[in-house]
């Protein structure tokens, strides 16, 4: 089928994955399958904090609320859960990519569905990475430089420390993050090359969850802590729909497929993407884990929605404003580090459906420049003028991710064009995409629910 040639497949053995020829231009693994010239593999710890970074974003501070709402035990079971359906979609990509020699996701899905099946792939993780990039442009700009909300502004870190100027306010703080930090590390053409950011990234959220960790063992050892809700209360049918409107959070939690390839390709022994894969899983896991239990330890049921939103407020314990700050200024250079990872697949899926027979874009520099300028300049923009933006991504966006999660891994499966799919793997892609199409109608309707009021809600009052 319409899946990309033969410099998009994987060699039969564990091989390292990198071509010395490449003749036409797709998406994602295509880069990571062009001339690396004397780049000599990525490393297991390198290709591991890449992946974790990738799962490791912005959704880490929604899933404290998710205890709110499930209750300690099963929000914590369903972490676990959501890290082990993960790891099976991406068990299921990898093979059935293995099988048809597939050196990147669109090429899979190329090899599966033909020329539509590609593009639709990369059009989802253009959309998906978009949204994600302007969204933490948009907080690191709130973090940094206060944001107005219901009539009052809440001030941002630079201006708690050195009062409203005109160079700490969000335009030029974000300019100054564009052209300094993110435009660099946009550059670069190995994802490799982001190992040691990404390391310093999940270092970052590593970080947040000491401190979170500190404060309320601090609190529970002072008797400031009441005891947790470990189950849901469930009194009546608005309560049964609330517990839903959690799935689409804990089902999104780990998106990282779209950077499963370009890492795969990347690595010195590509036998070793399996444990790559369950390392990065567990790690994040473990961070979710943690991060989940003392935030809602420590917040209980005044956690919001985005517990970062809880550090702007004193916490009862000395040293509060200092704790505060900390928590906030580490979680925006985190989400700093996290975006160039993001990026790295969204400029490959785009090149791939704007220049499909084009030269490799890691070998056309004039191409490579254009495209990294004119994407920073449309997510800058966004950020800056446009962050209303984000009520359309929270559509588009739910709906992009759980595909390239869940709906084409599980797609590809049952299309299962080489005949290797085993009864338990049809069985559980049948799974995946009734639980994906749930959680989007979810999100979907929960967002339209919370738009709807917010926008009523003046013309009651």
């Amino acid at each position: 089928m319409g899946g990309g040639g033969a410099n998009e497949r994987f060699p039969g053995g564990s091989d390292p994955l990198l071509p010395t020829k490449r003749e036409g231009n797709g998406d994602e693994g295509d880069a990571g399958a062009s001339a690396f010239h004397e780049f000599n593999g990525a490393s297991f710890a390198g290709a591991v904090f890449n992946l974790s970074t990738t799962i490791v974003g912005a959704g880490i501070m929604a899933l404290p609320a998710t205890m709110k709402v499930l209750g300690l035990v099963p929000g914590l079971v369903m972490i676990v859960l959501a890290a082990l359906l993960t790891d099976a979609s991406i068990e299921l990509l990898v093979r059935f990519s293995r099988a048809v020699e597939a050196r990147s996701y669109g090429a899979a899905m190329g090899d599966a569905f033909g020329w539509w099946g590609r593009r639709l792939l990369q059009v989802c993780v253009v959309i998906n990475n978009v949204g994600v990039m302007i969204v933490y442009m948009i907080i690191i700009g709130d973090v940094l430089s206060g944001t107005d909300s219901g009539g009052e502004h809440h001030y941002g870190v630079l201006e708690g420390w050195f009062g409203m100027h005109w160079w700490n306010g969000r335009f030029f703080v974000l300019l100054v993050t564009t052209l300094c930090i993110f435009t660099p590390l946009a550059c670069l053409k190995h994802i490799d090359s982001l190992s040691y950011t990404s390391t310093i990234s999940v270092a970052l959220a590593v970080v947040f969850v000491i401190i979170t960790a500190g404060i309320a063992i601090v609190k529970l050892i002072g008797g400031q802590i009441a005891m947790p809700k470990l189950f849901p209360a469930v009194p009546d049918l608005a309560s049964v729909w609330e517990l839903f409107t959690a799935v689409p959070v804990l089902v999104t939690a780990y998106v990282c497929h779209y950077n499963v390839h370009p890492i795969h390709n990347e690595l010195k022994d590509s036998s070793q993407i399996k444990p790559i894969v369950h390392a990065s899983l567990t790690l994040c896991s473990t961070i979710y884990i943690t991060t989940s239990f003392f935030g809602y330890l420590l917040f209980g049921e005044s956690t919001l929605s985005d517990v970062l939103s809880n550090f702007d407020s004193n916490l009862g314990i000395p040293y509060s404003s200092v704790l505060n700050d900390a928590v906030r200024v580490s979680y925006a250079v985190h989400l700093m580090l996290v975006f160039p990872m993001i990026f790295h697949a969204l400029r490959l899926n785009l090149d791939g459906l704007l220049f499909a027979s084009a030269m490799p874009l890691s070998s056309d520099n004039r191409r490579f420049g254009l495209m990294t300028a004119v994407l920073l300049l449309v997510i800058f923009g966004s950020a800056n003028f446009i962050p209303s933006i984000w009520d359309a991504f929270q559509f588009t966006g739910a709906t992009a991710a759980v595909c390239i999660a869940f709906i084409f891994p599980a797609a590809i499966t049952l299309r299962d064009s080489q005949g290797i799919a085993k009864k338990w793997d049809k069985i559980l892609a049948v799974f995946m995409i009734v639980l994906a199409v749930v959680s989007n109608v979810v999100a979907v309707y929960s967002d339209a629910y919370k738009m709807f009021h917010k926008k009523s809600a003046p013309s009651q009052a």
